[in-house]
């Protein structure tokens, strides 16, 4: 079959041509004082506030308190009336490939994924796309800040967390290089004859025995003078030095432990595991290493035929119950156009156990705090960042999540996107038709 590449480059165009004409132009910065009265605050740390009063200044949150004890002068604010409403944190979407990849098709246009097995140096965040059409879609359900994650190789590279609104990488930059991904050797199931067995186990040590080298060069250079610049290397001194969190993707109970004892012998002391399916089986062994978890989508699939069907959403309480600090992302199929469903994921968690305020800090406060930006961010405190949402109902709750204001550090969002605007135009063209039937009859 013949392959046309110059339609496939026309098409590469067109398509990168139509997300610029969607391209959205970022919000303003904060003006005046802003003031939020009557909502329903989801404090994102366990707290509410039935009646609340939110005052933003600057882009920061100057005033959380009961709105039936204090009087409001609305004088040089803008005022929002949000009574019956709810308030919340923005939510954050950790390890996301969001803003990493245009055309899943046509290989130039995916950034996660870079050639080569141990590549700690290549950053995402150079290669974030802040007019990818997808980001105002999720923004529409209230996230508004994300971690942008390398993938592939055995590390992947450093990830660096980002505001969904800006008009450059630069701009969206919130905290730079925040740590290193590297995913952990996954040893195969064993099938088949002897001979595919030995060789699979043989591939996972040759894999192993990489890392231990790498890592122990990575140290070495660290702790040594450096007569010439290495930065495969240098990038790898924030996870020894403790600048830098070292994120470890892995699944199985055998790989949690295996990567857990791997970092302790190697000396890095911030590590932060990530997918984690089976860490319910070992959840005390976690708890006890005080390791943070950043846990796999809470819709899927069991990782064993003989787990049960519904254990992926149980685990969220699992780890609450066991004392480990643990947060939700959305990594899998479809990952970046489902990111949007992030909320959801925790509201099913809520119909396995957790309470509604629990769930909540899974996207927010939690994950703040294993990211490192839980003084300015997470929960609707005075002093932090004025990155929050009104809801029209429970945000966890897909049929009540209805997004009406969203504020990045104060600026007042755009929250139409494509998708919007598709539903407005069919919306006036199916309404002048049923019109015209009703006047004609």
């Amino acid at each position: 079959m013949h392959i046309d590449m110059k339609k496939i480059n026309l098409l590469s165009f067109c398509f990168c041509f139509f997300m610029i004409a969607l391209a959205q132009t970022p919000a303003q910065d904060q003006g005046k004082r802003i003031m939020l009265y009557g909502a329903k605050a989801h404090i994102g740390n366990g707290e509410i506030i039935e009646n609340s009063l939110i005052v933003l200044e600057n882009g920061k949150i100057t005033s959380v308190e009961d709105a039936s004890n204090v009087r409001i002068d609305i004088s040089n604010a803008a005022y929002f009336d949000v009574i019956g409403k709810h308030v919340y944190p923005g939510f954050i979407l950790p390890n996301t490939t969001l803003g990493l990849a245009d055309i899943d098709a046509v290989r130039a246009t995916r950034d996660f994924d870079e050639v080569g097995e141990l590549n700690p140096h290549i950053r995402s965040i150079i290669a974030y796309n802040t007019d990818s059409p997808v980001l105002p879609t999720i923004r529409t359900n209230g996230i508004l800040v994300g971690q942008i994650t390398p993938k592939g190789g055995m590390i992947s590279g450093t990830s660096s967390i980002v505001e969904f609104d800006a008009w450059n990488y630069e701009d969206a930059l919130y905290k730079e290089d925040d740590g290193v991904h590297l995913n952990w050797p996954r040893k195969p199931r064993l099938y088949g004859d002897d001979k595919h067995m030995h060789d699979s186990k043989d591939h996972f040590s040759e894999d192993l025995k990489t890392l231990e080298k790498f890592f122990d060069n990575a140290k070495s250079y660290y702790l040594t003078q450096k007569p010439q610049l290495d930065i495969t290397y240098q990038a790898m001194e924030g996870v020894f030095d403790g600048s830098k969190q070292l994120f470890i993707h892995v699944s199985s109970a055998k790989g949690i432990k295996q990567a857990v004892l791997f970092a302790e012998k190697k000396g890095i002391n911030k590590i932060v595991l990530v997918g984690a399916e089976e860490s319910w089986r070992i959840a005390d062994f976690i708890a006890e290493h005080e390791i943070s978890v950043v846990l796999n989508r809470v819709h899927r699939l069991p990782s064993h035929k003989n787990d049960a069907v519904d254990i992926a959403f149980k685990t969220p309480k699992i780890l609450q119950d066991a004392g480990v600090l643990y947060c939700l992302d959305y990594e899998g199929d479809m990952e970046r156009m489902g990111s949007r469903n992030l909320p959801f994921t925790a509201g099913t968690a809520v119909a396995y156990g957790l309470t509604k305020e629990e769930a909540l800090m899974s996207i927010t406060l939690n994950t703040a705090q294993i990211l490192g930006i839980d003084n300015r961010l997470g929960s609707l405190e005075v002093g932090k960042d004025a990155t929050l949402f009104v809801s029209d109902g429970d945000a966890l709750d897909m049929m009540t999540n209805k997004i009406s204001h969203a504020f990045i550090r104060g600026k007042h969002l755009d929250l139409s996107n494509h998708q919007t605007d598709l539903y407005e135009k069919y919306k006036k063209k199916y309404d002048a038709e049923l019109e015209s039937e009703n006047s004609a009859e």
